[in-house]
């Protein structure tokens, strides 16, 4: 056998390999749906309305402070698309708790950088019967280093906020579905 042979006598038992990987791959996947999976945000209807129509009947409590009314109008926009909500089925509270850390400090006392937190704690109200159905605590971080400048320090410091606030909504967004994509 010679050395061309024998590489395309190995190109084709790969290819083999693939194409049987590949078939079980596919036989595997169509059986998901058998096993109670489904799309989070598809279209499939869950309890008679998807995900996305669940997630814009959530009415979100105003949060004091500026990055409270971030951190609000991130989920509004996430959960109804920037459009009007629908008839509210649930209520979502929020308590923000704000931190700032000063990190690499040095021996004259001034920090060079700065990490900004914020603790968020939720509870998800059903309005039917006032229970609250689901509950937790979601936490941002972001840091900011700091400058001579005092105007630089004051747009780090709000550009960390925001970044925070972003990270609270994208995970509440994330837990909101996953209860509602569940619930019945």
């Amino acid at each position: 056998m010679s050395l061309f042979e024998a590489r395309q006598s190995l190109t084709l038992r790969r290819g083999a390999r693939f194409a049987c990987l590949m078939a079980l791959c596919c036989t595997a996947l169509t059986g998901c749906g058998d096993a109670g999976f489904r799309p989070m945000y598809g279209a499939a209807a869950i309890g008679g309305a998807d995900v996305g129509a669940k997630m814009s009947s959530i009415d979100i409590a105003p949060i004091p402070g500026r990055v409270g009314q971030r951190i609000r109008n991130e989920l509004i926009f996430d959960t109804t698309g920037g459009g009007a909500p629908a008839t509210p089925a649930y209520r979502l509270e929020i308590a923000a708790r704000e931190n700032v850390t000063s990190t690499l400090v040095k021996t004259d006392g001034d920090s060079l950088s700065q990490i900004y937190t914020v603790d968020a704690n939720f509870s998800l109200i059903r309005l039917s019967d006032k229970t609250v159905v689901l509950k937790g605590t979601s936490f941002g971080r972001a840091g900011f280093e700091r400058n001579p400048s005092i105007f630089s320090n004051v747009r780090a410091q709000d550009d960390a906020q925001n970044r925070a606030a972003r990270t609270i909504a994208t995970e509440l967004k994330t837990r909101l579905a996953a209860y509602l994509a569940n619930a019945s």
